[in-house]
């Protein structure tokens, strides 16, 4: 089927469903601890949504501090390697359920079963990066008979 083809096919169909097929993509919002830097919320939404809007599902009340991503004029060099370091604490969860886990793409269709796919993937790259701490109470704790 030729590119013509296809777009006269779609503009037929279009109209005919009463509500969208289709959608193409999510997001997942965390928030990280600062010291730790384990997830404690997810949230996803679909991808056309703006981030700001999630801001407030992912606070629980006693941050000290709140960086978000946005839009910004370029800045002093020492702030931005604050900055840097803060988003390199948000970006690693995501590191780890790409590489560890494999996320590509999501696997389901339809933005809940998804979540419960993030959430859970999210949970154990808590899990991953905690691994050592674990182990090592795991050795110091006595075996029973």
């Amino acid at each position: 089927m030729t590119r013509e083809c296809h777009v006269r096919f779609c503009e037929r169909l279009r109209g005919q469903f009463p509500r969208p097929t289709h959608h193409f993509g999510m997001k997942a919002h965390i928030a990280v601890d600062a010291d730790s830097g384990l997830v404690h919320t997810v949230t996803t939404t679909a991808a056309n949504e703006a981030d700001i809007e999630q801001v407030a599902d992912l606070l629980h009340g006693k941050e000290q501090h709140v960086w978000a991503e946005g839009r910004r004029k370029a800045a002093a060099h020492k702030r931005e390697h604050r900055k840097a370091s803060v988003r390199a604490k948000v970006e690693h969860p995501f590191r780890v359920i790409k590489r560890q886990f494999g996320l590509i793409k999501v696997r389901f269709r339809g933005l809940a079963k998804n979540t419960a796919h993030v959430v859970t993937l999210f949970a154990l790259s808590n899990l991953w990066m905690e691994r050592r701490q674990l182990m090592a109470m795991a050795a110091l704790r006595p075996r029973s008979a």
